[in-house]
């Protein structure tokens, strides 16, 4: 079998003006960047229709370090759809450079299941990443250079700026460091740190801004540091929102590009789910359902954290109805949850499948929290046997769950329509069936125990001292009625990465929060969840090399 980028580079694209009309868009409605991507404006996005759009979420069980194929599946399901006449885009979040680089390879689907032009999606793309690394960074710098040249005019205290640099690679050595050094000519000493660029504010905000204004004024509401007597310093006091709103000219538009079976793809945004909300932006999404019937999208890892967060936060901020979901399982997640080793993953194993099978059920109850019927695929790899198959299926019909083996990976679209049959059909039943699982305006810890009780499956939330008093503090600041965006591993359904499956009588430990005022939510962090994550001890990086043809080998 080829390789992911073996077979990306054997398909004939297609003209992005081709892709384009098949939205009904003209040459001159695209900013385009090459032959085959394109930027969208926002003046396409037509907010009037959006509701008589059917909207797809596809999710997963709790993954397993080499990724369940969530991505290939979206697009698969995408193709599937295309197949059996139905107009449908997938709109996806844009791959960041950690996990390129770091332990899975590509993000741009796999085998027969992919958004072309696979390389340039993985490296760079339009720089949107880079435009929101700018933003964020120019907003550190000033807040250093006012520090030094404005004699402190706001009364900042250096030890109370929570605004790190950040930048877009995994690594570990920048988590905490000294800036500063030097002498008076180099600015005051502090202590700080990175984050990596998908963790960023500016991020978040791109991904759930309506507009270039809107995006202006969250950036002016980030919330950077306090004064000495311990009154909130905000990004507008330095003036600093319309300089950073000018770097994301046109990163705000989101990308058009095109999957193997020359179908429309929107790709948009990129924040990690476990440290952010995980899911593409709310222009992208908005975008895809102004130009065609069906979206498909994705959020990142399992239900109770990418999932949670697109239904919570993103479709109540975006006035957003999603009609369907999809929840992808594999046969070796299964047997992983189930207890079997890595090294013996592609051995036959049916008992171990069936006790893996509580988590699967979690996630299933999980999506029907907000009265959503989920159809599971199975994810088919050439291991899987058909009595390990038979054993989730006859699992979900016990369930009264709709189930399908996707096989998109080998087979494009063809591997995926009963899968699209199957979403077509509860998608077509339910218009407003949809239900948020919490209000705005309930309270920090209401909102944080039923997440925690009701999808982790959690007996309850303890909070450190710290935490207990940084929520007196947003009280104060009248900042607790924001969302709340849960930190924590996707390892695991609690926040100890090492209990697999279906964890049982556990408790959340929430030992701060951090906050996202300019965004719009509030970040509880829970266990040891890192916001700058580290390169494993092979990363893919190794693998990766170019030639002189400009011809590159290892990505995935």
């Amino acid at each position: 079998m080829k390789t992911d980028i073996e077979i990306a580079k054997a398909i004939k694209m297609q003209d992005i003006e081709d892709i384009a009309a098949k939205l009904g868009l003209k040459e001159d409605d695209l900013h385009k960047y090459g032959k085959y991507i394109a930027k969208l404006p926002l003046r396409l996005i037509d907010d009037k229709v959006l509701n008589n759009k059917k909207l797809v979420l596809v999710t997963a069980i709790t993954p397993t370090p080499a990724g369940e194929g969530k991505t290939t599946t979206s697009i698969g399901l995408a193709e599937g759809l295309n197949r059996i006449g139905t107009k449908t885009t997938v709109v996806l979040r844009e791959p960041s450079l950690g996990p390129v680089f770091g332990i899975k390879g590509g993000a741009a689907g796999g085998g027969f299941s992919q958004v072309l032009p696979m390389e340039d999606i993985n490296f760079h793309f339009t720089n949107d990443i880079a435009a929101v690394e700018k933003a964020h960074n120019l907003l550190s710098a000033l807040i250093d250079n006012h520090i030094h040249n404005r004699q402190n005019t706001l009364d900042l205290d250096p030890r109370k700026v929570i605004w790190k640099r950040v930048m877009d690679m995994n690594e570990r050595s920048l988590r905490d460091i000294v800036i500063g050094l030097g002498g008076r000519k180099q600015g005051m000493p502090r202590q700080t740190g990175f984050d990596i660029t998908a963790a960023s504010e500016v991020m978040a905000a791109l991904c759930l801004a309506k507009d270039i204004e809107d995006l202006k004024n969250k950036f002016g509401n980030i919330l950077f540091g306090f004064s000495f007597d311990d009154k909130p310093v905000y990004a507008h006091q330095l003036n600093a929102q319309g300089a950073m709103a000018a770097l994301m000219k046109y990163a705000i538009m989101p990308n058009l590009v095109q999957t193997i079976e020359g179908n429309p793809a929107i790709i948009h945004g990129g924040p990690f789910a476990n440290i952010a909300q995980g899911t593409n932006s709310l222009i992208g999404t908005k975008m895809g359902l102004s130009l065609s019937d069906y979206v498909v999208t994705e959020a990142g890892f399992a239900s109770e954290l990418g999932a949670e967060k697109f239904l919570n936060i993103k479709c109540q901020y975006g006035g957003l109805f999603p009609n369907a979901s999809v929840i992808v399982a594999t046969i070796r997640a299964l047997k992983h949850h189930g207890g079997v080793k890595s090294n013996m993953l592609n051995e036959s194993d049916p008992e171990a499948v069936s006790r893996g099978l509580q988590n699967l059920e979690k996630h299933i109850e999980n999506i029907q929290h907000f009265n959503i019927s989920p159809v599971v695929a199975i994810n088919h790899f050439t291991d899987d046997t058909e009595e390990e198959i038979n054993i989730v299926k006859q699992k979900c019909e016990s369930l009264g769950v709709r189930v399908a083996v996707c096989e998109s990976w080998a087979k494009g679209g063809e591997g995926a329509i009963e899968l699209a049959e199957l979403v077509k059909q509860e998608a077509e039943k339910c218009t407003t069936c949809f239900d948020p699982l919490y209000d705005f305006n309930w309270d920090i810890e209401r909102k944080l125990h039923t997440i925690a009780t009701k999808l982790y499956g959690a007996d309850h939330v303890e909070y450190t001292v710290k935490a207990k008093t940084q929520i007196e503090n947003f009280k104060k600041l009248g900042l607790d009625k924001l969302p709340v965006c849960v930190a924590k591993t996707q390892k695991s359904l609690s926040d100890d990465q090492n209990k697999i499956n279906r964890p049982r009588d556990f408790v959340i430990k929430i030992r701060e929060f951090e906050i996202a005022a300019g965004a719009g939510f509030i970040v509880p962090v829970a266990g040891t969840i890192m916001r700058m994550p580290g390169l494993p001890a092979k990363p893919s990086a190794e693998k990766i090399s170019i030639d002189n043809d400009g011809n590159i080998t290892g990505l995935f």
